[in-house]
C-alpha cells in the first residue's frame, strides 16, 4: 500500500488522528514567515503530548526547513527527536549530509525546468542517499500551494528508487495520483484543510482514499 503524510501539522489532536488513521509520516513546516510554521517550543508540546497518549514508535517525524543555517536546523532535529528533514529550499549537495538525519529533497516540477535538468537533480539526491519529493513549482512559494503538476510527466522522470508525491492532492483526487505516478509515498496538507486549518475529516477522507487506491 502507498504510505501517506500529514503535513502541516499545528496541534496534538490532528496529529493524534492522522496516527490513529493511518499515517505513516507526521510533517511540521519550521520554515520562518511561511503560514503554516510552527516553533521549536509548540512543536516540541504536541510532539509529547503525541508520545505521551501512543509512547515510542509509530510514524515518522519530518521537519520541514528552507535555506537555514545547518546548525540551526540539527539543533531542532535534535530536541524534537525527529526521524526526518525535508529540505525545501535551494540547499546544495554539500549541505545534505552535513543534516544530522535522512534528508527528504523538494524537486519543483515546473515549465522551467526540463526533464534533463529534473533527472540530474534525482540522480544527485539518490547518489546521497536521500529521498526525491516531486511537488509543484510555484513562483514565490516553497511549497504548500494546493497545486499540483502533470503527474503524466513522472515516466520522463529517472524514478529507480522510493520518491515522495505532492502538490494539490486531496480525497478526491488522491487515488487517480497514485494510479498514475505509483509513489512510496504521498504527501498532504492544503488538501487535508478548511479555512487554512487542518479539517479532522478531511484527513480521515485523505488516509481512506490512499488505503483504498488501487495501484
Amino acid at each position: 500500500m502507498t504510505l501517506f503524510k500529514i503535513c502541516g501539522l499545528r496541534d496534538s489532536s490532528n496529529a493524534i488522528l492522522a496516527r490513529e488513521n493511518g499515517a505513516s509520516f507526521l510533517g511540521f513546516v519550521f520554515v520562518p514567515g511561511v503560514r503554516r510554521q510552527i516553533s521549536l517550543e509548540l512543536a516540541l508540546a504536541i510532539i509529547n503530548d503525541y508520545r505521551s497518549e501512543f509512547g515510542p514508535g509509530g510514524p515518522a517525524l519530518v521537519g520541514l526547513f528552507a535555506n537555514q543555517n545547518v546548525e540551526e536546523v540539527n539543533e531542532i532535529i535534535n530536541a524534537c527527536d525527529l526521524d526526518y528533514a525535508q529540505l525545501c529550499g535551494s540547499e546544495p549537495e554539500s549541505y545534505w549530509n552535513k543534516v544530522d538525519v535522512d534528508v527528504i529533497k523538494q524537486v519543483k516540477i515546473g515549465a522551467s525546468n526540463t526533464s534533463e535538468t529534473i533527472n540530474a537533480e534525482l540522480e544527485k539526491i539518490y547518489r546521497a542517499g536521500c529521498l526525491p519529493l516531486l511537488d509543484k513549482y510555484e513562483k514565490g512559494a516553497l511549497g504548500g500551494t494546493g497545486l499540483s503538476f502533470d503527474w503524466k510527466l513522472i515516466p520522463d522522470f529517472n524514478l529507480s528508487e522510493k520518491f515522495l508525491l505532492a502538490g494539490g492532492l486531496n480525497p478526491e483526487n488522491v487515488n487517480d495520483a497514485i494510479r498514475i505516478s505509483h509513489p512510496w509515498t504521498v504527501d498532504v496538507s492544503s488538501g487535508v484543510e478548511t479555512a487554512g486549518d487542518k479539517d479532522p475529516q478531511k484527513i480521515i477522507s485523505f488516509a481512506n482514499a490512499v488505503k483504498t487506491a488501487s495501484v
